[in-house]
């Protein structure tokens, strides 16, 4: 089914929720002088992990917004996303927030609240399977219902454990 079909409010209502999960496309990767090498070394892997997901997700964009997205593209988009969201859970190790002087985005609240933030990433990994799933086999009703579910993970998570900066 073409994407011509469907209403201008659904299509934006789409796109929303691809930006949602998309991250800051500024780099943040200075080093500050209370921040180890190390965790440094963290903070740029998870801030280049939520960057391929970003990319990820406004190629994603780009092929729901075309009117006739090609499903190997989502598929490949939706791994990427897959791939990334299985490793969020391990960039954070302690030390590794704004508290710590790094050039972060990353609120105390994760370890603060770590169950909270571990429910959150797993909710980030489930949403992700599902939009890969419906890829796979190029169902396209599927694949839109499980974009806002991912992007609804992506705004919770950021609502509550990231600084918004905008």
């Amino acid at each position: 089914m073409s994407l011509k079909h469907f209403s201008p409010i659904a299509l934006s209502a789409l796109a929303l929720a691809l930006s949602a999960c998309g991250g800051s496309s500024e780099e943040a990767t200075t080093e500050a002088s209370t921040s180890t090498p190390e965790e440094v070394s963290t903070i740029e892997q998870r801030q280049d992990n939520f960057e391929e997901m970003g990319d990820a997700f406004k190629a994603i964009r780009g092929q729901l917004e075309s009117g006739e997205p090609d499903f190997a593209v989502l598929t490949e988009n939706a791994t990427i996303i897959n791939t990334a969201a299985q490793k969020v859970s391990g960039f954070f190790p302690e030390g590794t927030g704004m508290s710590s002087g790094a050039d972060t985005e990353a609120l105390d609240v994760i370890w603060e609240k770590p169950e909270e933030f571990t429910a959150a990433s797993d909710k980030l990994v489930a949403a992700s399977e599902t939009l890969l799933a419906a890829a796979t086999v190029s169902d396209l009703p599927a694949f839109q219902e499980a974009v806002k579910g991912l992007g609804g993970s992506c705004k919770g998570c950021h609502d509550t454990f990231r600084l918004d900066d905008e």
